[in-house]
């Protein structure tokens, strides 16, 4: 019999969850099953557990208690009918044959029996929700139009009527706020249709200048991330091949199901799970590509959500010119990001304000911390406060504010915090069979696309674009190759050398953004040359009498000087000398250090030309077939009957 979770008052109130056979957990850490706004929760708070042919509801030591019918239970089995309170949230536990009875079992992602599939069509489900889990749906519903039934899964959306949304902080879930840079290769590359959809309403800006990755000329577009999902989900919301399914995709509960299914695009994010659970599949990823020094690289940074009154022109040219500090906005309003030394990594933490302990929250995606009324930086989801901004005086805090002064942003716009923790590694393969075909099932294909293939570095502003191209080539491939037949190996050998391409070029690019090669040629961390900058600030030394005798300032101006060269003809409008040495004459001269010692973005590397899979799919892309090697007719025998062999190259 099958159980069901229902929520009755609070964020969760009308929605519901399946119990399968995995734990469902309880609680106000963004992995839970079920997230608990209310501060009174713990952060793993409670879990039901499949005991034999019950459910039983466990409290996981949390602070205030969990409640069944209002009795304080550390340990119950359930019965239909009994309510749940945690926090100050209520949940209703039944079975699928009282839900029915009251509920409109089609706003629920229940098992149960429904049409005979078509044949013809191909089934395909798609984990994850997000701008390229969307993309590759839509993209692959206009390319087989009435041949295709789409079903994509994810938690952090809800029903709302007849359509389905994206939840918001008072559901647990916060969306995130960051500006993103969409190529012009990539953005021309999706249908008409979603172009009109992202950009026909405005709310975007052209900020980065043409450059080799521009196709016809267009430049970048910079728009925020939720505009990207807000819009691509109310377009998926109109297309009937599209079902969209309010619940977190489960591997192991949905097996059954996924035997059906010709396709399964796991597009969940570098923390995939559903990757995870194939993981023997898709092959162990490498990070030893990524290593410097035995030591598997990773960057921490730390988002900070602000406005800046600065020029595009100059804030690009500021941008560029070192690596402390990235700002990429739209019409000024945006994240400003600032990479972090692995001291200063330690000291970005979250408290408690009531049980006075440490979280770790503002360091795991997707915790934001905004500033409320008092000046403090409060976590929606765990109540805890930004530390670094209740010691003013400390380190950390100082460097943000020069952080914030170099983009001449006053520190009441700065308006939320959050943190990135950002590594690499090598992916073996991105495509893989999960169940061969059978006398009743098609057989099933995996295939990794965005963050679950390529966890890109953002310095260089890759990610979301290498993971839009990610399903473009999939949803080509599968246009092209789809006949009602099972599919093969060798029908995803373009979109695999596709993906091959886009991990070294788009990888490149991340490794260039996290080290740099000195004067000596000897290889070193970028957030490690920082660190040492900052040491070196410490020690005592001469004070400049005046900003022209200080080094670190005519080395800036005289790097930002050859960059503004360089950019002036595709980005006008650009700071005079007199206008960067006023602005940079302002900010202290440990902060001069830093961002001297930092380095320039190296844009040979960074830049240059963006992956094109359009090699791999144009209609008259050669094939390679080899020549019979000659034959010696001394030991040729012929034999009678024996079909002519068809070696042309028609194929």
């Amino acid at each position: 019999m099958t159980s069901v979770i229902v929520g009755r008052t609070g964020p969760f109130t009308g929605q519901s969850v399946v119990l399968g056979t995995a734990p469902l957990r309880f609680g106000r850490k963004s992995d839970n099953d079920v997230i608990i706004v209310s501060t009174s929760a713990s952060r793993l708070h409670a879990e039901i557990v499949e005991e034999g042919d019950a459910r039983v509801l466990h409290d996981r030591d949390s602070r205030n208690g969990t409640y069944v019918n209002e009795r304080r239970v550390a340990r119950h089995v359930l019965s239909p009918g009994d309510v749940i309170r945690i926090g100050d949230e209520t949940f209703l536990f039944e079975t699928q044959e009282a839900m029915e009875t009251v509920f409109d079992v089609s706003q629920i992602d229940l098992p149960r029996s429904s049409a005979p599939a078509n044949p013809d069509d191909l089934r395909v489900t798609v984990v994850g929700g997000g701008p390229v889990g969307l993309a590759f749906a839509l993209m692959l519903e206009s390319a087989l139009e009435g041949r295709v039934s789409i079903t994509v899964h994810d938690g952090r959306w809800l029903t709302s009527g007849s359509t389905v949304v994206w939840k918001d902080e008072s559901h647990g879930n916060v969306r995130r706020q960051q500006v993103v840079t969409i190529q012009s290769r990539q953005y021309l590359a999706l249908t008409e249709e979603m172009q009109s959809a992202l950009f026909d309403s405005g709310g975007f800006s052209e900020m980065w200048p043409v450059g080799p990755d521009s196709v016809d000329g267009r430049p970048p577009r910079n728009i925020p991330i939720a505009s990207v999902e807000d819009r691509l989900l109310k377009l998926a919301n109109t297309k009937p091949s599209i079902r969209l399914v309010p619940k977190r995709f489960d591997p192991r509960e949905d097996e059954h199901r996924l035997s059906s299914q010709h396709v399964l695009a796991i597009c969940d994010g570098g923390r995939s799970r559903t990757r995870e659970y194939y993981g023997d599949r898709f092959g162990a990823a490498d990070a030893s590509v990524y290593s410097l020094d035995g030591e598997h690289l990773q960057d921490v940074v730390l988002g900070l959500k602000v406005k800046s009154p600065l020029s595009d022109p100059m804030s690009v040219l500021l941008t560029v010119s070192q690596n402390r500090f990235l700002l990429n906005s739209l019409h000024g309003e945006g994240f400003l990001n600032m990479r972090l030394t692995r001291e200063e990594t330690k000291n970005v933490v979250g408290i408690d304000p009531v049980r006075q302990v440490f979280e770790e929250c503002i360091a795991a995606r997707p915790c934001v911390m905004s500033r409320h009324e008092d000046n403090e930086f409060v976590c929606p989801t765990h109540g805890t406060l930004f530390l670094p901004a209740l010691l003013r005086g400390s380190p950390l805090w100082k460097r943000i504010r020069e952080g914030l002064k170099l983009f001449g942003v006053a520190e009441d716009d700065l308006s939320a915090i959050t943190s990135f923790r950002l590594d690499m590694v090598q992916r073996p393969r991105f495509t893989a069979q999960l169940h061969s075909p059978t006398s009743s099932s098609p057989g099933t294909y995996g295939f990794l696309l965005g963050d679950a293939a390529n966890a890109i570095h953002f310095w260089p502003g890759r990610g979301l674009n290498s993971g839009l191209a990610s399903a473009t080539s999939l949803a080509r491939s599968l246009s092209r190759t789809w006949q009602g037949r099972p599919l093969r190996d060798a029908d995803f050998i373009r979109h695999e050398a596709a993906m091959s391409m886009l991990q070294y070029r788009h990888k490149s690019r991340a490794w260039n953004a996290m080290v740099t090669t000195d004067e000596q040629g000897a290889s070193h961390a970028i957030k490690d040359v920082i660190a040492r900058s900052t040491e070196q600030q410490a020690a005592p030394g001469p004070v400049a009498d005046s900003p022209t005798e200080q080094p670190d300032l005519e080395a800036l101006l005289e790097r930002m000087q050859a960059i503004r060269e360089r950019l002036a003809a595709r980005l006008p409008g650009m700071p005079t000398d007199q206008e960067l040495r006023d602005h940079l004459s302002a900010l202290a001269p440990a902060t001069l250090r830093t961002l001297q010692a930092s380095g320039a973005w190296d844009t040979l590397i960074v830049g240059g030309e963006e992956a094109d899979i359009d090699l791999f799919y144009q209609t008259d892309a050669p094939v390679y077939v080899p020549a019979p090697a000659p034959a010696d007719p001394r030991t040729l025998t012929p034999r009678s009957g024996s079909p002519e062999l068809n070696l042309s190259n028609s194929a």
